[in-house]
C-alpha cells in the first residue's frame, strides 16, 4: 500500500478502536469554529451599533442647531467631535465614514440656509454660480476635507498607541489634531480653490485674503481645537477603558 492508503487504514482503525475520543475531538473543533464565528459576529454587531450611535449623535447635533453654529462669516462646528471620538474608538475607516456624515450635514445646511461662504460648501450653490468645476471644488471642501478628519484622527491615535503614549496625553493631541485638520484643510482649500470669489464676497483685496483666513484659523479654529481636545479626553477616555477591558476578556 502507498502512503495515502496507509493513512486511511490507520484513520479507520483509530475510529474503530477509539470512537469516543474521535467524537470528542470533532466536537471541540466545531466548538472552536463556533466561538470564532460568535466573536466575529459580536465584533461586527458592536461596530455597527456604535457607528449607528455616533451617526445618531451627529444628526441630533445638526438638527438641534448646535452642530453647525452660524457666525458672521463661517459656521462654527461641534460635528467634528463625534468624528474624532468615533475614529479613536472604531478606527480610521469608521472615522472617515463619520467625517462623510459631517460633510453631508454641512452640504445640507449650507444649501438650505446659505451664508456668506456657502458657495464653497454647497455643490448646488457652487454649480449655480460657478458651474460644474465649482461644484466639484465645493464637494471636495465640504465632503473630502471632513472625511480626512476621521482618517487623520484615527491614524494618529493608532500611531500614538503604538508608541505607548499615555491615553491622558494622546487623546487631547488627537482631538486638537482632528479639529485643526478640519479648519486647516477647509480654509486652505478655500484659499486655493475659491480665493477670488471669497475675496470678492468679503470685499477685500485678494492680496489680503491670506491674512483674513489666518485670522479665522487663529480665532475660531483654535477655539474649536481647544474644545475638541478637552471633550475628546473627557468622552473617549472612559470608552477606551471599557473596550480595552472587553478585548482582554
Amino acid at each position: 500500500m502507498n502512503g495515502r492508503e496507509d493513512g486511511a487504514v490507520l484513520a479507520l482503525l483509530n475510529i474503530a478502536l477509539h470512537p469516543q475520543k474521535v467524537a470528542e475531538r470533532q466536537q471541540e473543533g466545531m466548538r472552536g469554529v463556533f466561538n470564532v464565528n460568535m466573536k466575529t459576529r459580536r465584533y461586527d454587531t458592536r461596530w455597527i451599533a456604535l457607528m449607528a450611535l455616533f451617526i445618531a449623535i451627529q444628526l441630533f447635533l445638526n438638527l438641534s442647531g448646535i452642530g453647525l453654529i452660524p457666525l458672521p462669516v463661517i459656521k462654527g462646528t461641534t460635528l467634528h467631535i463625534p468624528v474624532i471620538v468615533g475614529a479613536v474608538i472604531l478606527g480610521p475607516m469608521a472615522g472617515g465614514i463619520l467625517g462623510g456624515v459631517f460633510g453631508l450635514c454641512s452640504i445640507w445646511n449650507n444649501t438650505m440656509s446659505p451664508a456668506l461662504l456657502s458657495f464653497a460648501l454647497s455643490p448646488y450653490i457652487a454649480a449655480q454660480e460657478l458651474g460644474a468645476a465649482g461644484a466639484a471644488k465645493s464637494l471636495w471642501i465640504a465632503l473630502g476635507c471632513r472625511i480626512l478628519i476621521g482618517v487623520v484622527a484615527g491614524g494618529l491615535w493608532t500611531a500614538l498607541k503604538r508608541l505607548k503614549i499615555s491615553d491622558y496625553a494622546a487623546l487631547p493631541v488627537v482631538g486638537v489634531a482632528g479639529a485643526l485638520t478640519n479648519t486647516g484643510l477647509v480654509m486652505g482649500s478655500i484659499y486655493f480653490l475659491f480665493g477670488q470669489q471669497y475675496a470678492a464676497a468679503r470685499e477685500v483685496a485678494f492680496e489680503k485674503l491670506a491674512g483674513v483666513l489666518m485670522a479665522v484659523v487663529f480665532t475660531n479654529g483654535l477655539a474649536e481645537a481647544a474644545v475638541a481636545g478637552v471633550l475628546c479626553a473627557l468622552i473617549a477616555r472612559p470608552l477606551v477603558s471599557v473596550f480595552e477591558k472587553q478585548r482582554q476578556k
